[in-house]
Order: C-alpha cells, then sequence, then structure tokens
C-alpha cells in the first residue's frame, strides 16, 4: 500500500549536478519537469517489474514532497510556509528508452516505475533531508536536498505557475549521481533518514 494516491507526479530532471555530468548532460538553466503516470505507483515491499522493451532499467533515488494543499502560483515567501508531507520515492528509469525517444514518457511510465513509501511525514524542514540509494545492501548513491540545483521552495514556485498542485500530489524532486542497473532478484532500496526505508524487489515481467 502506497501513503498517498497522487493524481500527479511530477518528476524534476537533472537537479543534482553529478548525476548530469555522468550522464554527459549539461545542467539547465531552469528545472526540467516530466510527468509520470499514477499507474507507476507501487508501494513498500512491492514489485518493481522490469519491462521486456528495455535492456537497461536503472534505480533513482529520490526525495519525493507530497502537497498537502491545493497550490497554485505560490510565491517564493508561500513556498517557505505551505504544509508539505516528505516520502521516499524511487523514481525507476529504462535509460536506453530515454535515449532513444529523446522524452521521456515511456522510459518513466511503465507501471511499477514509481515505488514510493513507507510513510509521509509532516513537520520536517527541507534543508534536513538527505537521500539514500542501495541495491542489494550496497549505497550507490548519497545526496542532500540542499545540494539541489533548485530547492524545493523554488519547485514549488516554478511548477504552481504551470499547473495546480492537488492535496496528495506528488513531486520526485531529482537523484544524485550512482544510478544503478536494476536486475531481476535485486532488492532496491531508498532511505531518507528520519523518514524511513523504501525496499522493492525487482523481478522481470512474466510471459
Amino acid at each position: 500500500m502506497t501513503p498517498v494516491r497522487p493524481s500527479k507526479i511530477i518528476g524534476i530532471g537533472r537537479n543534482y549536478r553529478a548525476h548530469a555530468e555522468e550522464l554527459g548532460n549539461p545542467m539547465p538553466a531552469q528545472p526540467i519537469i516530466f510527468l509520470k503516470p499514477p499507474t507507476a505507483v507501487i508501494g513498500n515491499g512491492e514489485t518493481i517489474i522490469l519491462p521486456r522493451e528495455s535492456q537497461r532499467v536503472e534505480q533513482e533515488a529520490e526525495i519525493g514532497v507530497v502537497v498537502l494543499e491545493r497550490l497554485k502560483d505560490v510565491s517564493r515567501e508561500q513556498a517557505e510556509r505551505v504544509r508539505l508531507g516528505y516520502t521516499c520515492v524511487n523514481d525507476v528509469t529504462a535509460r536506453d528508452l530515454q535515449k532513444v525517444d529523446g522524452q521521456w514518457g515511456r522510459a518513466k511510465g511503465f507501471d511499477s516505475f514509481c515505488p514510493m513509501g513507507p510513510v509521509v511525514a509532516e513537520g520536517v524542514d527541507w534543508r534536513s533531508l538527505e537521500i539514500i540509494g542501495r541495491v542489494n545492501g550496497k549505497e550507490v548513491q548519497r545526496g542532500k536536498a540542499t545540494d539541489m540545483a533548485f530547492d524545493i521552495p523554488t519547485l514549488l514556485v516554478f511548477i504552481t505557475r504551470v499547473m495546480t498542485l492537488e492535496p496528495g500530489d506528488l513531486i520526485a524532486t531529482g537523484t544524485p549521481a550512482g544510478t544503478t542497473v536494476l536486475r531481476p532478484g535485486d532488492v532496491s532500496e531508498v532511505e531518507i533518514p528520519g523518514v524511513g526505508v523504501l525496499r522493492n524487489p525487482v523481478a522481470e515481467r512474466a510471459g
């Protein structure tokens, strides 16, 4: 079970400089936003399914921001005060399809490609948040919210000028360096210390 069922998931691309560099991409001048479908969401303990269409599926450990009130055209000052929750997110990505397609809808939109949870923590200062990614118990990613090119209030201002955010909507704020290929039998973990650990087994699609 997931702690919320978002009506939409807004992802942020290239929000950590080291991750952009490891993929050979320049840093953007403003946030890059993309959408993942609600059908990609799975909860803690549920299985990430590797699709037959991709030969390179990667884990992306991310700090998830859960919107707790309706937001539209918020100012920077408002963005610092609005009620938010925080949760672990895995922005699973078919990296080979992302490169082929040139846009990210298919690569990031497969069913099971947005594990989130296990809880939504409120009353947390975003500046204190850290994200850790592990595969089979080995740490492969670590980053801080303060390392983001575009911090969480900046993202809220930018996104709400484009679209209204409804309670339960999820923002996946970008991933640090170290994204790792997932294979059948792996166990993927995303941890935000003080919030929780999101753990999902990995399997091939049956049939």
